[in-house]
């Protein structure tokens, strides 16, 4: 019985540069990627924590010093701006007036987007389309004007107008966010819900709002730190006559313009960081359900 062979077919060889070009191009774009992140996260929490420590130095230590470690932890400079710079009763304006902001943005951005994503009418589109074109009208164009509104409602130099121009200026964005989450929802549910003889508003908060949880968290906290960073808008319409009434970025304004020579620096810092403080805890607690609001939509 004699033997036989068989031969293989010889491989094809591959060229080499391409094949290896492609492997490592996602590497370095990985890379790249990481990078950047690492820069942009650099540019983001380096200032914050200099912040923080410089509201422990002395004003020497902050100008000789400007990069070392505070020499010891003492919270003076917190209670100076806590209680001489007023910082307490501006905090808990700001607290009050985003809120209440907040709260009707939403119950007033979320019911406007139901009815644009769920039915047609005549006139839907051209709703839907002013709302959005809010968004791209910058504030400072309308100062003056919005500020002989607000004079003539007799609302100037109080909360109550500070909170209406707050609702009206995150309607849009409210409004544009929500309308493509509501649609994204399926109809069924609310379909069964009004043959089962449930009215459009019992379906829509019994129903709608709590399937559009994650969308309706998302832009509340979008909101909440749009909000408690405004400046421009309580500027124009809190004037220096009622001080008591200002917000926490007038007092920290006003803090920084009035020092003069004499600064407290440290009583400065620790005002910004009561700032900061809130609005990163916030986002800090509600950060997955920020990434799930902003993803679940896609999704679906």
């Amino acid at each position: 019985m004699s033997n036989l062979t068989v031969e293989r077919p010889a491989e094809r060889a591959e060229p080499a540069g391409p094949r290896r070009a492609d492997k490592r191009a996602p590497k370095v774009f990985n890379g790249l990627s990481h990078l950047a992140l690492a820069i942009w996260a650099a540019t983001v929490i380096l200032p914050i924590l200099w912040t923080f420590l410089a509201s422990f130095k002395t004003n020497t230590q902050i100008f000789t010093e400007p990069l070392g470690l505070p020499s010891s932890i003492k919270w003076d400079s917190w209670g100076r701006a806590w209680e001489k710079a007023n910082v307490g009763q501006y905090m808990l304006n700001s607290v009050f007036v985003v809120a209440v902001s907040t709260a009707g943005t939403m119950l007033l951005g979320s019911m406007a987007a139901y009815v644009l994503a769920r039915f047609s009418f005549r006139g839907n589109r051209f709703i839907y389309v002013m709302f959005v074109s809010g968004m791209v009208f910058p504030v400072f164009l309308a100062l003056v004007p919005l500020f002989f509104v607000v004079r003539n409602l007799g609302l100037l130099d109080t909360h109550t107008g500070l909170i209406l121009v707050y609702i009206s200026y995150s309607l849009p964005f409210t409004v544009f966010f929500l309308t493509a989450f509501f649609r994204t929802l399926p109809s069924q549910i609310a379909e069964a819900a009004l043959i089962d003889g449930a009215s459009h508003t019992r379906t829509f908060f019994q129903i709608m709002v709590p399937m559009a949880k994650p969308g309706l968290i998302s832009i509340t906290i979008f909101n909440v730190i749009g909000q408690w960073n405004q400046y421009l808008l309580p500027i124009v319409l809190l004037s220096g006559d009622v001080e008591d009434k200002w917000v926490l970025t007038q007092g920290i304004a006003n803090i920084s313009t009035n020092a003069g020579y004499q600064a407290d620096w440290p009583s400065l810092f620790a005002a910004l960081t009561m700032t900061i403080i809130p609005a990163l805890a916030v986002y800090l607690v509600f950060q997955r359900q920020i990434q799930a609001g902003l993803t679940s939509g896609a999704l679906k």
